[in-house]
């Protein structure tokens, strides 16, 4: 219950998902866990590199989605095992998740699939951690059905991610109180700071977003208390192939990582 590939979780201290949204090219995904793992060793965070071979639920029909299950996760997987880092992607069908498991080490579903029964009992299967995205249209205690069917198919190390909740039109709010809701419940909990603070469809053809604020919203939750952070970091993102306004400059994540680990200590101190 504590391992996630080859890292073994300090419950004490929060982990983190970082990585790009997508693999926009093999070359550009090595950089950037290159230059993670790098932050990681100097800063001591616990991380999982992430990022998507598949952004199957783009805007547009013409916007890019990635290189395919088979070809990205093979580059995750020689990833991971290069650099000794775990990795995670999303997967969206069980056939998808068959595949992915031979290389990946943490499989994430999407928020728009996180009561598809089919994908969760194949990920649940796999033996691999699970981490499920709650749906922007659902409350926080409208995940214990989803965390009874991962139990029901004998997958007892999952999370649930925390990801905002639609608010009118082309508009996510994060709610803190979420967070405390659904650890009380029992839910090993993360929170994805950038996809929170997503505007879904708001330029039009694509997704807009309020990248400035994601660190802010990560501090409120790691004061909150959880298990994870989630945060999307392009060394571009002007440039990134796919939700650019919403990403993290990698320029600045080491900060942002410093100051949630010294807001975690001060309000966790015991």
């Amino acid at each position: 219950m504590n391992q996630i590939g080859n890292l073994t979780l300090d419950p004490s201290s929060p982990f983190f998902i970082l990585g790009p949204c997508a693999l926009e090219s093999e070359e550009f995904a090595w950089e950037m866990a290159r230059s993670l793992k790098a932050i990681a060793e100097r800063t001591g965070i616990q991380l999982i590199f992430k990022a998507s071979y598949d952004k199957a639920n783009r805007t547009s029909v013409d916007s890019f989605r990635g290189p395919g299950v088979v070809e990205g996760c093979r580059i995750l997987g020689e990833i991971g095992k290069e650099l000794g880092l775990p990795v995670t992607t999303d997967v969206h069908t069980p056939e998808d998740a068959e595949i992915a498991a031979e290389t990946i080490d943490f499989l994430q579903i999407p928020a728009f699939l996180c009561r598809q029964t089919d994908l969760l009992e194949a990920c649940a299967k796999t033996g691999r951690p699970v981490n499920i995205k709650k749906g922007q249209f659902l409350a926080p205690w409208d995940v214990k059905p989803i965390a009874g069917k991962m139990k029901h198919f004998n997958c007892e190390h999952f999370y649930i991610t925390e990801r905002g909740s639609t608010f009118g039109y082309n508009n996510l709010v994060a709610d803190m109180r979420s967070l405390y809701w659904m650890r009380d419940l029992g839910m090993k909990v993360i929170f994805d700071a950038t996809h929170s603070v997503q505007r879904p469809g708001g330029e039009g053809g694509t997704t807009g977003g309020d990248g400035i604020l994601a660190p802010v919203l990560a501090r409120a939750a790691v004061a909150t208390g959880v298990d994870g952070v989630f945060m999307e970091t392009h060394s571009n993102p002007e440039k990134a192939f796919s939700d650019g306004p919403n990403q993290i400059p990698l320029s600045e994540i080491e900060g942002v990582l410093t100051k949630l680990l010294a807001v975690h200590h001060a309000a966790h101190a015991e």
